[in-house]
């Protein structure tokens, strides 16, 4: 699954750590997030898209290998 949250977060001007403290979550988890690493749960990616004011399917989508 492949996600736009590095994107986001850059044209807003945060830091991985703004946006963290701002979802609640470690600067660590941003960083899985935006890397591949790590899929959000349900309400993290919900409260992502709210603060970016998207869908949660604008923000996260598969991948070219489906």
């Amino acid at each position: 699954m492949d996600n736009d949250v590095r994107r986001l977060r850059l044209e807003r001007a945060l830091s991985q750590a703004q946006l963290a403290e701002a979802m609640r979550v470690s600067r660590q988890t941003i960083n899985s997030i935006e890397n591949g690493r790590y899929i959000p749960s349900l309400p993290l990616a919900m409260a992502l898209a709210r603060y970016f004011g998207l869908t949660v399917e604008e923000i996260f989508h598969e991948g070219p290998d489906g």
